[in-house]
This record gives structure tokens, sequence and C-alpha cells, in this order.
């Protein structure tokens, strides 16, 4: 839990200015106590690195949900990400990845070391990836060996050999903990490994549906690698098995959004919601939508239940700020569903979900990539787990009076208008909107966004009038490398944006993922 972590973080933070070594610090070394980090502790640091600090809180956690169009924001000017303007990334991505190596020498047992070292590919790959789907190629074979090798200026590895060494980390991640033990300082599944199995090799799965354009690459072997972890291997089955944080009672330690006794959220009045999220939901007669919305202020007043499809409004998310305004100034619009910002605890926030999964098996079996069981079979249950998370988290006094009981959940997918139809290219435009609506609040490195960029669904509304891109006949596709890159490994950045993007360094370049 999330609390864990940040108390963990202090001890390991303590920890690395105590074990600064100089003459002084040897003589002065109390004998009775320990002068290395035990491995739970680094653990824990480095798994909060890319959870809790990638869900943030408070404005900083709906800011994936700006760029992937969930919602509005009606605060000041226009917002960056809701109206397509993109900066520089970082690589703060590798600075936790420094604790690997030690966490893995100080495990105690051959059976915790593989856990260890399990885990530690597994952080290597998570953040490897979330890095080069920003930018393209990043440095990887060279990346974290300023200590061991005093190499400060890694060379760029390119994006192809980059996916290439992750789902290689993966394949030994799923060996490693299938050797392990059950290991600490883990806050999310308690050192299960069987557990870890299944999000490791889900994972592998995620990256590879990210590589659909490349299934004639040779080397990455995309589709035989994807058969073969869903015929031998574990997987998420249940919402259970959600890669995901909880929250607690306690200041900082809430849900992101929420706003309570013990931790103000003063962003709470300048969210609503889209018409990119809302519209699909009413259109199909979607229940979660009273599960995740509040019904429009001027749509109830105007004698509307809460419990009618009607009475929620979405707004376009490019649409002029003098219009976003109008329209909420007039009640014109539906914001979080209470339980949001009332509760400390409304949802574990996941990173990848066992629905993801379901969907990605359904849009493999669409292409061809997997057979046996139809897609319609694995598109329904990633709905049905979705539904069924809502149903579980939301208390009876936040669903607006309309319930997901077990009947309506089991029926839903296979009605009319959502049932999967029609030609493949509209199959995957049927389990991309799913996995949209899903995904809601959920999947913080935006996920959804990607989707969007690799699928061209759920369709985004381009507005030249409001696209803060240049051109404004363009969406952006990636983000600039860093400033410290260009000041610190300025050659080899020089001539990774040369191979990748004829020397420009700009969003609307084409990575190779995308070609």
């Amino acid at each position: 839990m999330k609390i864990i972590y940040n108390k963990l973080l202090i001890t390991v933070a303590l920890l690395a200015v105590f074990t600064s070594c100089s003459k002084f610090d040897a003589i002065n070394n109390n004998p009775d106590t320990s002068n290395t980090a035990n491995p739970e502790w680094l653990a824990t640091s480095i798994l909060g690195s890319i959870t809790v600090s990638d869900i943030s809180s408070q404005k900083s956690f709906i800011q994936p949900f700006l760029l992937s169009k969930y919602m509005i924001w009606k605060e000041g000017g226009p917002e960056s990400f809701q109206y397509n303007r993109f900066g520089r990334s970082n690589f703060n991505r590798m600075t936790p990845l420094r604790n690997i190596a030690p966490m893995i020498a100080n495990a105690t047992t051959e059976e915790l070391k593989n856990s260890y070292t399990a885990f530690g590919h597994f952080a290597r790959a998570w953040q490897f990836f979330q890095m080069t789907m920003q930018v393209g190629d990043i440095p990887y074979s060279e990346a974290i060996k300023g200590e061991s090798e005093k190499n400060t200026k890694p060379k760029y590895d390119a994006q192809k050999d980059v996916f290439i060494g992750i789902l290689n980390e993966l394949d030994q991640a799923d060996d490693l903990f299938k050797k392990g033990a059950t290991f600490s300082g883990d806050f999310i599944y308690n050192g299960n490994t069987t557990k870890w199995r299944k999000l490791v090799n889900s994972f592998q799965l995620h990256v590879l549906i990210s590589l659909s354009k490349k299934t004639g690459e040779s080397g990455l072997d995309v589709v035989s690698r994807f058969q073969k972890i869903v015929a031998e291997r574990p997987i998420m089955e249940t919402y259970a098995d959600n890669f995901a944080v909880t929250y607690l009672n306690a200041a900082g330690n809430c849900y992101p959004w929420s706003n309570t006794a013990v931790q103000v959220n003063p962003f709470v009045i300048y969210s609503a919601l889209s018409t990119t999220f809302i519209n699909p939901m009413k259109a199909n007669g979607d229940r979660r939508l009273f599960y995740v919305a509040e019904p429009a202020p001027a749509k109830t007043t105007g004698g509307l239940a809460a419990s009618n499809f009607d009475a929620y409004v979405g707004i376009e998310p490019s649409s002029k700020m003098a219009d976003i305004v109008a329209a909420y100034n007039a009640g014109n619009f539906s914001d979080f569903n209470k339980r949001y910002v009332a509760l400390f605890n409304a949802e574990p926030v996941g990173l990848l979900c066992a629905w993801d999964v379901k969907f990605i098996l359904a849009e493999a079996a669409v292409r061809g990539w997997i057979t046996g069981t139809p897609a319609q079979t694995y598109y329904a249950a990633g709905i049905q787990e979705s539904m069924k998370f809502l149903a579980n988290y939301t208390p009876a006094t936040y669903n607006h009076g309309v319930t997901m009981d077990a009947a309506y959940i089991n029926a839903y997918p296979a009605t009319e208008g959502v049932a999967l139809t029609g030609s493949s290219d509209n199959q995957i435009r049927q389990i991309i909107t799913q996995k949209y609506l899903a995904g809601f609040l959920q999947n913080c490195d935006y996920n959804a966004w990607y989707e969007n960029r690799r699928t061209g669904y759920p369709a985004f509304v381009l507005n030249s009038e409001t696209n803060l891109n240049d051109p404004t006949s363009k969406f952006p596709l990636r983000w600039l490398y860093p400033s410290s890159e260009l000041s610190y490994n300025t050659d080899n950045l020089t001539e990774a944006i040369k191979q990748q993007y004829n020397g420009n360094d700009n969003v609307n370049e084409t990575m190779w993922l995308l070609k």
C-alpha cells in the first residue's frame, strides 16, 4: 500500500546517505548497525517509483486523461494536454534502476536472488518501455552503467533493439520467478511469485500488441511470442490480479482525486467528462456510466432523473475554452462520480489490469495471432471484468439507483451494438473503444493515448482552431528528447535524432514503432 512505500522510501533515502563511504565514515562506523540496504527496502523503492510516483495525485493525476480526451479542464487558459501541446520528456525513469544491482546482491538465498533478479528485469522492462514509447530510440544497452563502468554518456539503441531487449528481459523474469521464492518489499502482490508471473507475462502481451505494425520484422517474433505466452504461461485472469495501488485514510495516502478531511484537493471543481467518453456509454445503454459520472446539473434541475441516460452530458474536449466555460456555467456537463472525491479509497488504481489483457487477447484473435477461442469471448470477458470491478468498488449510494447485477453483466456484451460485428477493422474499433471505457482513471502511463496513436481509436476530434500543435492540422506523435541529454550526452543524442528523424527532434516525427 502507498503508506508503506512512503515510509520505506524515507528509509532508503537515509541509507543512501549513511552508506556514502569515506575514511571518516569507515572509522566512525557503528558495528552494531547495518551499513547496507536490505533488498526489500530497495524493492519497495523501485516498485513505488513505477506505481505510486507515476499515478501521482490531484491535478497531476488527471493529466494523462486530459491527453486521452476522457475529460476537459476549465481552470485558467487552455490546458496543454487537452489541446495537444507536447514538450520535453525526461529520463528520470532510469534513476531507480540503479538500485537493482544492490537489491540482488543483498539477497540472502538463491531462491530470493531469483525473485529479486526477476523483479529487476521486470522493472527495467517497464521503465524502458515507457521511455521508448514517448520518444523513440533511447539509451538501453549502455544505460545505468555510470557507477559500474564509468559510462555517463551511453549510446542510444535503435527502438527495435530496445523492444527486443524488453521482450527478452520479460522472458527472463518469468523463468526466474518460476524458480524464486516469496519476497519482501512488494506492496502490490506481497511477493507472490505466481501473481508476478501473471503480471510479467501480461505485460509482455501488452508490449507485443503495441508492436502490431511490426509482425514481419525479423528478431521480434511478435506472433510466435504471443502464442507461446497464451499457450504456456499464467496471465492475469480477474481484477484481483491487477497491477494496482490501493489507498488508506491518511494524508498523502488517499485516492489521488479525493478531497477529504485528511487530504484536501482544491482542483475537483475544474473537471468535466468528455463526449469521447460519455457518448459511447449512452449510445449502448452502458450502466457503467452511472458508476463513473454525475448527471448534468441542468438536466436534473430540468426534471430528468439521475438514473436517466439523457441526464448525462459530455463536453467536446477540442472546443474553445469560452464554449467550455459557458457550458460549465450553464450546468450542461457531467463531472466525475462523487465517490472519486468523497472516498479516501474510491478504488485501486491500476497500471495494467485484467480487462486490458482480455481486450489484448480479443484484438489478437481478430488479427489471427491466436485461434481456438473466439474474439467475442475475450472481448466479453474484458467488459465484464470492468463492470465487476466497478460494481465491487462503488457503494450503492453512488450508483444513482442503477445496479449492475450478474444477469446484466453476463448479458451486456452480447447486446446489439456492443457485440463484435463486421470487418476486422470494425471489430478492432469496438475492442479499443471498450478498452478505452474500461481504462477511465486507470492506466496512468498514457495507455489510451498510445492506443489511439497506434489504431486511430477511439477517434479524437481534431479542431485546427484550438489545436496547440504546430501544425494545427496534425496531432503530435511523440515528446521531445530531454534537455539534460542535449547538455550532457550531446553527441549520442544528435546521432540518434539524425538516424531516426533526419536531425529534426520534432513532436510530429514518426518513430520506428509507428511506421
